[in-house]
């Protein structure tokens, strides 16, 4: 049945408001959905996870499951909405009698799915604030306590709820008027002089000023947690914001743990904002370094999601780098590279696109950009966003510069998320790719549980599984490199008497890994695939026992759930 609750999406939730909204999903569902706090922030606020399957059917980690999660930079809190709207979406379907209905009630029936809105709290706080800081990441302070003692500190100056940008004339500056738009600045071109230019820089206040030099603060918040996880984590000095230690903040050991911990997370995906686009691994090396097993996965899910969503899907290390010669580490490379798990960063909204400007290349784009594109976002402005994307120039006294203007680009509700209007709409590109690829995941199915007599109170007895999933049990050929999954492993329970023993066989086995029922290749191919069974797996005992002798037998893969069966000796 439809769930009753009805959130917004055209608003970001503050923590107390998305703590209600949580706890309201599960006492609202109970049969499937909990939640749970998986640790706290730096400043005491839990992280949320909520976990959705239907309890009737098995225990969340009784299922090969699929993680998504949002915010773990501060100001991007559309990711948040992401993760509630599928959380919504799943829900509001379970049992109805749709397509979609019926696809998400299967989902929830066999698969578990958990969802952590918000991975940094204290940031999204802050960027919510009513004077807000857009900073990128915790706020604690690093590298280090102090305040600066001189320079200009990024903050909201006049008291508008904006973080804006200040102009200043200059014959040196760097910047002028569009000719045909005068609200519009755009860099002098190179070797013109004569004109009026202007020297731009962020809203804020300004320490020590001796008339002459300016130079930006950095935050005193200087972490970056998606540079804290383990896999390639590097020092300050190679990549800014790291933390001081692999997973040294609490959100992200938080993250770290909860994966550790739960061993059937099989996929993941992590929201950001912006550029309208799906990132995939490597984030450090090129597709040749890929197992191709593991590159044709990828290609073959990213079709999928540029079809289900719009958004095209690359590769990091070869089309996402902030600059040529410089890669970065984060959620993608540790996930992927160190647990073998399936993993996208989803970068939602790309304000330039909405605009009409389809010929773009990403972080490219940010660095150098033709004036007729910033005139189509003007347009935009005007015409979408009722003029609030492009803030007119209005004057203000400065307490440092003296006569100055604020205005231009809202960086934090129209660039780094999408106006309120859009919102959901860009968050409902993405519930139908989800679920395909958590319906994709491994499952562990019982095939049979069977006795046969030998005579004199002896028995065979079997124990046969297969995974009915589209991936193999084991996820990816990065997994078993990293040895970080196990083949599926059989146990047998006898009484505690000594009227039962084992002739043949071990309490416990650890059987083959188990292909899903993905094809290997064509039908038209050279040479056909000889492995028909590679999904399946038995094992098998012989039991010294008297006839009525009840059996306990189980098998389980990490990644594609659990499954139990009871023999009688008879």
């Amino acid at each position: 049945m439809p769930t009753p609750i009805q959130p917004r999406f055209d608003t970001f939730y503050r923590h107390d408001a998305l703590t209600r909204l949580l706890l309201d999903y599960a006492a609202a569902h109970p049969g499937l959905v909990t939640v749970e706090a998986i640790g706290q922030s730096y400043e005491g606020r839990d992280i949320w996870v909520a976990t959705l399957t239907n309890r009737a059917t098995g225990a969340p980690q009784d299922k090969p499951a699929f993680w998504a999660d949002g915010n773990i930079h501060a100001a991007e809190l559309t990711a948040s909405t992401a993760v509630l709207y599928y959380l919504h979406h799943l829900v509001d379907g379970y049992g109805t009698a749709t397509e979609q209905g019926r696809q998400i009630t299967q989902l929830l029936d066999t698969r578990t799915i958990y969802l952590c809105p918000r991975l940094n709290p204290d940031g999204a706080e802050l960027a919510l604030a009513d004077r807000p800081r857009h900073i990128r990441s915790s706020t604690r302070r690093y590298p280090y306590e102090e305040d600066a003692v001189d320079g200009l500190t990024v903050e909201d100056i006049d008291g508008d709820g904006h973080v804006l940008f200040m102009r200043i004339p200059d014959p040196n500056g760097t910047y002028k008027r569009h000719p045909q738009e005068p609200r519009l600045m755009v860099p002098r071109e190179p070797g013109e002089f004569g004109g009026e230019y202007f020297r731009l820089m962020p809203e804020g206040t300004l320490k020590a000023y001796d008339g002459v030099a300016i130079s930006v603060n950095r935050d005193p918040e200087g972490l970056d947690l998606n540079r804290n996880f383990p896999t390639q984590w590097r020092q300050e000095f190679e990549q800014v914001g790291a933390g001081p230690y692999p997973a040294s903040e609490p959100e992200v050991r938080a993250m770290v743990d909860f994966f550790v911990t739960h061993k059937n997370i099989g996929a993941a995906i992590s929201f950001h904002t912006h550029s309208g686009v799906i990132l995939r691994p490597f984030g450090t090396h090129s597709d040749d370094e890929m197992i191709p097993e593991d590159l044709w996965a990828y290609q073959r899910f990213g079709a999928l999601g540029e079809k289900a969503t719009g958004y095209p899907v690359v590769s990091t290390f070869h089309e996402f780098k902030y600059h040529p010669k410089e890669v970065i580490t984060g959620t993608q490379d540790w996930v992927f590279e160190h647990l073998g798990v399936l993993f996208w960063v989803v970068e939602m909204w790309a304000p330039n696109r909405e605009a009409g400007i389809t010929d773009y290349k990403w972080t490219d784009w940010y660095r150098e950009h033709s004036a007729e594109d910033d005139l189509k976002l003007l347009k935009w402005s005007d015409e979408q966003c009722n003029g609030l994307a492009h803030r007119d120039w209005k004057p203000f006294q400065h307490p440092q510069l003296g006569a100055v203007e604020i205005g231009g680009w809202d960086r934090l509700n129209y660039w780094r998320n999408p106006p309120p209007h859009l919102r959901e709409r860009e968050a409902a590109r993405f519930p139908a790719w989800m679920t395909q690829i958590a319906a994709s995941l491994p499952k562990l199915e019982l095939l049979r549980a069977e006795v046969q007599a030998l005579g004199e109170g002896t028995w065979r007895v079997r124990l046969a599984v297969c995974n009915s999933g589209w991936m193999p049990a084991y996820i990816s050929k990065r997994a078993l490199a990293r040895k970080a999954v196990r083949g599926v492993v059989f146990e047998i329970e006898l009484p505690g008497d000594a009227a039962a023993m084992l002739v043949s066989g071990k309490e416990r086995i650890e059987g083959p890994q188990l292909e899903g029922h993905a094809p290997k290749t064509s039908l038209q191919a050279f040479l056909p695939n000889r492995e028909i069974t590679a999904d399946r797996a038995v094992a098998e005992w012989v039991v010294r026992a008297p006839r009525g002798t009840r059996l306990a037998l189980s098998a389980r893969a990490e990644r594609a759930g659990a499954v139990r069966a009871e023999v009688v000796l008879d």
